[in-house]
């Protein structure tokens, strides 16, 4: 397929499945460091979004969260469990989209390994904060926009594509399939 102004061909497609799917989420995770976090996605209703510090995306791609146990996302998870993680690494690339499971626990030992001095800042009681819950987010599926080749060369395509004419596309994107 051509590109848009046909001056070069469209080779921006790469769907990641296994090892490399989990590769690209664990990276992108990773450059945002925070995501906005959507619930209550399958209910017919608005759904609610709000931003969230992921902790940590293990080797299986679980997204591991710290929340509140009487949060309105946690009601939200209760009721409906399905959710969806959006990600912003950089103002030009690095956006994904992951689809999942949602549970919630209290496991102690989780919450110490995620824990860090600023979430003090949530629980007040610290590590111990009777308040404190674990969300977990299995991920089954998901969509990503990134660039083949880093920021740097993205850019420098963009303007020598400005000053020739010419579409020097370094952008690629796909589907994760967990």
């Amino acid at each position: 397929m051509d590109s848009i102004n046909r001056q070069q061909p469209e080779d921006n497609r790469d769907n990641l499945q296994g090892g490399a799917a989990l590769d690209k989420l664990r990276l992108l995770a990773e450059k945002a460091d925070n995501c906005f976090f959507c619930t209550r996605i399958t209910t017919g209703e608005q759904f609610n979004t709000r931003p969230m510090a992921i902790l940590q995306v293990d080797d299986m791609g679980n997204c591991w969260f710290l929340s509140a146990i009487d949060s309105e996302k946690n009601s939200d998870i209760a009721a409906d469990p399905a959710v969806q993680l959006l990600f912003k690494g950089s103002d030009h690339s690095d956006f994904m989209s992951i689809y999942g499971q949602a549970s919630i626990s209290q496991d102690k030992e989780k919450i110490k390994e995620l824990w860090n001095p600023l979430i003090k800042t949530w629980f007040t009681e610290g590590i111990d904060d009777p308040r404190i819950t674990v969300i977990r987010v299995v991920p089954s599926s998901g969509y990503y926009w990134d660039t083949k080749h880093g920021q740097i060369v993205a850019f420098a395509k963009q303007i020598v594509g400005a000053v020739t004419g010419k579409t020097l596309d370094d952008s690629v994107e796909g589907t994760l399939d967990v």
